[in-house]
């Protein structure tokens, strides 16, 4: 009833509305580039621990040319990158992300050398110049599996919904008692 006759009233909430809307314009709101945040959190903790799938973790990459077969004895072709096995065993399959449609994309991790050690990866490239082109790019690289281990990948969607309980761990296998007399 005040605000309605008094001018100085509506002139004064008015400002404080204003007031208001102009300190929160400029606040940053959380959306969905912070959803990964909590499966990434670990990095923080140990920086030398393999990122858990889903993660998304900045690397070093880098390309080569040379050799025939990989360190898993698969013979070298597109699609294959080479990695520290401590961060990124051999197996695992990763989404790699240089912001360049031509490398950008999903790798598998079949090869190991001395070279790479820590967050580093080596994408095989047929052509050695392509390779010394390529030179050397910060990258972002989401972990999709560790390993050969298929339970080791993303939870899917649906898992994550309704998350199943374990069931009861199977009971051992045992021989079957011997009748009296030595007859079955």
């Amino acid at each position: 009833m005040r605000l309605a006759r008094a001018f100085w009233w509506k002139a004064l909430v008015t400002a404080i509305s204003v007031g208001g809307f102009v300190g929160l314009y400029d606040v940053t709101m959380p959306d969905s580039k912070f959803s990964m945040l909590p499966l990434a959190f670990e990095r923080f903790l140990d920086p030398s621990a393999p990122p858990a799938p889903g993660a998304r973790v900045a690397f070093s990459s880098t390309a080569y040319c040379k050799g025939l077969v990989t360190s898993s004895g698969v013979a070298v072709q597109k699609g294959v990158m080479a990695a520290d096995p401590t961060l990124l065993p051999v197996g695992s399959v990763i989404d790699f992300s240089v912001n360049e449609a031509k490398y950008d994309g999903i790798y598998t991790i079949l090869d190991s050398g001395p070279e790479i050690q820590g967050r580093e990866v080596d994408i095989y490239m047929w052509s050695c110049y392509e390779a010394l082109r390529f030179g050397r790019r910060s990258a972002h690289v989401t972990v999709l599996r560790l390993g050969w281990n298929p339970a080791a990948t993303t939870p899917s969607l649906i898992d994550r919904i309704f998350r199943r309980p374990a069931g009861p761990a199977p009971s051992p296998s045992r021989p079957l008692p011997i009748a009296p007399g030595g007859q079955n």
